[in-house]
């Protein structure tokens, strides 16, 4: 399936969420650490829910940013099973488990 969507967002905005939940690449314990596949890279996460700007944090070590960036995200084996793929776009959250594959791509618009 090839999902196709665009969404402006600009980087000042996704850094700026103060209420933002921890995220890590390392365990934290066996009981609250899921491990998830950002972009071909193994993330750990210590929630079963992630939300868009979580997804893009998680996705690059140091950002694009820009007004013209527009973020697209797909995921794949996803925690929810009526909805176990798709495409992620701002506002949105997604249930994850162990193995949920993420593509983020970043581009600027033309």
């Amino acid at each position: 399936m090839n999902y196709s969507v665009i969404i402006v967002k600009s980087i000042a905005q996704l850094q700026s969420n103060s209420g933002a939940r921890k995220m890590s690449t390392e365990h934290e314990t066996e009981n609250q650490a899921i491990e998830i596949i950002v972009n071909g890279r193994s993330k750990t996460v210590d929630h079963k829910e992630l939300t868009f700007d979580e997804v893009i944090r998680l996705s690059f070590d140091n950002p694009p940013n820009g007004a013209d960036t527009i973020f697209s995200v797909t995921y794949r084996k996803g925690g929810n099973d009526h909805r176990p793929e798709g495409v992620l776009v701002e506002g949105d959250t997604v249930k994850v488990k162990k193995g949920t594959i993420f593509n983020v791509s970043a581009t600027n618009r033309s």
